[in-house]
């Protein structure tokens, strides 16, 4: 509990990223992955190991509690005989990858699932292991789920981050895993992904005052979905939501708007209580109370 609006937000940011002892446990298990990997796909083998790295949210240091599933994006390389098979039927290489990762992983809960293949371990902390071939014409390719290939680029996709993160005086991780808390609270109806993009193009600065800043985001999105992939291969971002989500999400977005507003002039009288309770509104059930 808080008793200044400042502090409660101060609170809920240490509540909802993840803990070092989350982090220390996401590390060593990429090292035991990683090491089931090389075992995998040897030196010798016509598929190599050549690198790993983790991805996603945790990679870009955007992730929040409870954090279940570490994204590691393990690039190898294909010989070219094999390569010319693979090519025509990515769903081949998902299986292969998975077949190697199942013979040399104790823990033989080794599954497929879209595009990744996933080691489940029974703490919960599932790694999906995003298989990526690196083109020489630029990016790398990964299973679609449905035999063909994508192009994308995790590695761009962290550096933009980071670029525009370092633009600013503030901190815009901590925007974007309160924009994640909101999306959370309020049906989850923007992919993670585009979300943290929406957040990064937002801002031209920022400051400390992340309960300002936090509505300056709500307002500026407000019908303005569309975003492109930072990598240059996915085009627009918003592009997996139908005319109604669109909608759904755009009332979401003028809700928590106005509701910012309301907390934004209960903290400028004074009224702490007052500001708490909305942010909360905004932000879910796990937002400090008052007190």
């Amino acid at each position: 509990m808080a008793t200044t609006t400042a502090k409660a937000f101060d609170d809920f940011n240490e509540a909802i990223k993840p803990s070092t002892a989350t982090k220390e446990k996401v590390a060593a298990r990429r090292d035991v992955v990683v090491d089931v990997l090389k075992k995998a796909f040897p030196s010798n083998s016509n598929i190599q190991f050549q690198s790993a790295r983790i991805i996603g949210s945790l990679g870009r240091k955007t992730a929040t509690n409870p954090v279940h599933d570490l994204d590691l994006m393990t690039v190898l390389y294909v010989e070219p005989d094999l390569w010319r098979k693979y090519q025509r039927d990515s769903s081949d290489f998902l299986y292969r990858v998975r077949r190697a990762v199942n013979g040399e992983s104790k823990v033989k809960k080794v599954g497929a699932r879209g595009q990744a293949v996933s080691i489940f371990y029974q703490d919960g902390l599932t790694v999906d292991v995003a298989a990526m071939v690196k083109y020489d014409t630029g990016g790398y390719g990964i299973p679609d789920g449905s035999g063909n290939w994508l192009t994308t680029n995790p590695i761009r996709h962290e550096e933009y981050l980071n670029e525009q993160n370092d633009k600013l005086i503030g901190d815009l991780k901590k925007i974007v895993r309160f924009a994640k808390q909101w999306n959370k609270a309020h049906s989850s109806r923007l992919a993670s992904f585009h979300l943290e993009m929406l957040v990064a193009r937002t801002f031209a600065s920022m400051g400390t005052n992340y309960r300002t800043a936090l509505r300056l985001f709500f307002d500026y999105n407000h019908y303005n979905l569309s975003v492109q992939d930072p990598a240059g291969y996915s085009g627009d971002l918003s592009s997996y939501l139908t005319w109604n989500a669109k909608s759904d999400v755009n009332d979401s977005f003028k809700a928590a708007r106005d509701r910012a507003d309301l907390a934004l002039a209960a903290e400028d009288r004074g009224d702490h209580r007052e500001a708490i309770r909305h942010w909360g509104i905004i932000l879910g059930k796990s937002f400090p109370s008052y007190g």
